[in-house]
């Protein structure tokens, strides 16, 4: 299975930016993007487009808020992944997600929140976090996760590029 990962997009208008950026998407078999959409025209737009899976984050309106979860736990094959945005006070973004789900059983977090890139883990458990592909904030790079699921392995895969 293939899944691409994003998180904080940040788009205010539609200036077609979001179509030349997913157009490469297009036959992903999912699209996760963990919190901060900031409209809900975004939301609309990949669930339109895209076997979507998303969260809430702390940047996104109350139609969202009302249409997704704050933290989702899913089964992706034989892994099961916890999705959060990671917002709050205290801690480190990616301390924040790892005790979103420190009481769950899953084998993959993936977040945002912070726009910093990682492929890391944490206790044994893999920690995903996609940066963001349109707001890079203090990064060099755009960047998002290109994860393929198989039964027997994870392939996450950090793409960087200046645009």
């Amino acid at each position: 299975m293939e899944i691409v990962i994003i998180s904080d997009t940040h788009l205010k208008k539609n200036t077609g930016q979001l179509d030349k950026l997913l157009a490469k998407f297009k036959g992903v078999d999912l699209m996760i993007h963990a919190g901060d959409y900031t409209e809900d025209w975004v939301l609309k737009y990949l669930q339109d487009n895209f076997n979507f899976i998303g969260v809430w984050g702390n940047n996104d309106d109350d139609t969202i808020k009302s249409t997704l979860e704050e933290k989702l736990i899913v089964e992706i094959g034989p892994y099961t992944f916890g999705i959060c945005h990671a917002h709050g006070k205290g801690k480190t973004t990616i301390e924040r997600a790892y005790s979103y789900f420190e009481a769950d059983s899953v084998d993959v977090i993936i977040f945002g929140h912070s726009h910093q890139p990682i492929i890391s883990t944490k206790k044994k458990v893999l920690m995903l976090n996609p940066g963001s592909l349109i707001n890079k904030r203090n990064e060099r790079w755009y960047s998002y996760i290109h994860l393929k699921a198989d039964p027997k392995s994870l392939e996450a895969n950090l793409i960087i590029s200046e645009m």
